[in-house]
């Protein structure tokens, strides 16, 4: 069927990120080829809702179409959303689930049992989902669905610090916006707010792409002062030194409360975690006590 723009109904926009890079592919094929796939939508009254296929919209809007090709899913609007969702749950984070649980809660009254038996997951899977609306700052939120920031960056990185520190990570993640960084770029900020003194964390927050270039530096000064290879015995001092180093961050971590804000899932991983560390370090100093009283 064909519908003229101003007929839809963009509902759901915000339950969609944004991938500039992917947008402008999408403008381009249109431009050349026209529109080769519908857009879902389902019927509401004299409009339809969309159900699939902003992107394709926006990408009309912006080359002055009026309409676009659209096929009507002949079904409720809940159930609409809840069979589009599982057709694309393998490109699914879980802030696009914590998206859709929000809207599908707010918007149609679902209790908690209720959008756990449509998703096929526990109570607490839904609750953990939900919780991440409130842990992340709503101005985060609208970074990932424009795609300045990655959604797993925002996860693994500013989601913690948001915890320990709302501000922060509001203002961070304003810093970091413009400069495209990798997760690996924003993972070496967090871990530097995380372990650094007052003056670091303003310069990290201020001006991020500054401490990323004197890691850097730091980085690439061993090799340019000693360009001889580190012995075996270096490389062990070193290599225990970094444990204690270590060891010591994450007991300071732990000092600050650590557990008492992590979610359920997060602290069962954490507890794996440590169990491992646990297992090596004991192997570790096993095997020094068997190496140093061994005669040769």
């Amino acid at each position: 069927m064909e519908l003229e723009l101003h007929q839809l109904e963009l509902r759901y926009a915000a339950l969609r990120k944004r991938t500039p890079l992917a947008e402008r592919a999408l403008l381009g094929s249109l431009a050349e080829h026209g529109q080769l796939l519908p857009i879902v939508v389902v019927s509401a009254e004299s409009r339809f809702v969309v159900i699939d296929g902003y992107k394709r919209v926006r990408a009309l809007k912006r080359l002055a179409r009026d309409t676009v090709r659209a096929t009507d899913w002949q079904m409720p609007e809940l159930e609409a959303l809840l069979l589009e969702r599982r057709l694309r749950c393998a490109a699914e984070d879980a802030l696009d689930q914590a998206w859709l649980l929000a809207e599908l809660q707010e918007r149609f009254g679902l209790a908690l049992e209720e959008l756990a038996r449509h998703f096929e997951r526990s109570r607490s899977w839904v609750s953990r989902r939900l919780g991440l609306i409130q842990a992340l700052p709503q101005s985060i939120h609208e970074q990932v669905r424009a795609g300045a920031l990655a959604a797993h960056a925002a996860m693994k990185y500013l989601l913690p610090l948001a915890r320990a520190n709302a501000p922060a990570a509001v203002k961070l993640a304003a810093a970091i916006a413009p400069l495209k960084l990798t997760s690996r770029q924003v993972g070496a900020l967090y871990a530097g707010w995380q372990s650094g003194t007052p003056s670091t964390r303003e310069l990290i927050l201020e001006r991020p792409q500054i401490y990323l270039q004197a890691q850097q530096c730091l980085q690439a000064q061993p090799s340019a002062e000693h360009p001889a290879s580190p012995s075996e015995a270096e490389r062990w001092l070193r290599d225990v030194g970094a444990l204690s180093a270590i060891a010591r961050r994450a007991r300071r971590t732990l000092e600050r409360g650590l557990l008492q804000r992590l979610l359920e899932q997060e602290r069962a991983e954490l507890e794996e975690a440590l169990a491992r560390m646990r297992s090596e370090v004991q192997r570790l100093f096993q095997r020094f006590e068997l190496e140093s009283g061994h005669a040769g």
